[in-house]
């Protein structure tokens, strides 16, 4: 890969601190109440979903263009859910898609799947953690 950007960060733990190296990223972490931590902070699964959503919405506006669609209005959710599984813990994703009428049926559903073939985030977690696309 040629890379274009590299974004660097440093943490200390789910009980810490999350830091860009331009500091525009400073965050307290903590374990959320669900897990046994006092939710006073941010946790990985809350940055990963924010950092997914914006991905795929970004790479949908590509693929709308590609497509020739208006994807202006489109709005996408991450819910990312942390568990146990058979190596200890892992992850799985629901991607919500909300789209505005005009794409709505298949034409939606393509550009939808379109943009998980295309998305980074898509591609670097295919085959490694469940993600489940959901067109409203």
């Amino acid at each position: 890969m040629d890379a274009l950007y590299t974004a660097v960060a440093t943490a200390n733990g789910r009980e810490g601190r999350a830091v860009s190296s331009d500091g525009k990223i400073d965050l307290a972490l903590a374990m959320p109440p669900q897990l046994g931590g006092n939710g006073a902070g941010t946790n990985p699964e809350q940055l990963f979903a924010a950092g997914y959503a914006a991905c795929f919405a970004s790479a949908m506006g590509n693929v709308g263009r590609q497509m020739k669609l208006d994807t202006k209005d489109v709005s996408v959710t991450a819910e990312v859910s942390i568990g146990k599984d058979a190596t200890g813990f892992g992850l799985a994703v629901v991607m919500r898609v909300e789209l505005p009428d005009a794409l709505a049926g298949e034409t939606g559903r393509r550009l939808v799947e379109a943009t998980h073939e295309f998305c980074p985030y898509s591609k670097a977690t295919r085959g490694n953690i469940d993600v489940e696309l959901v067109v409203e």
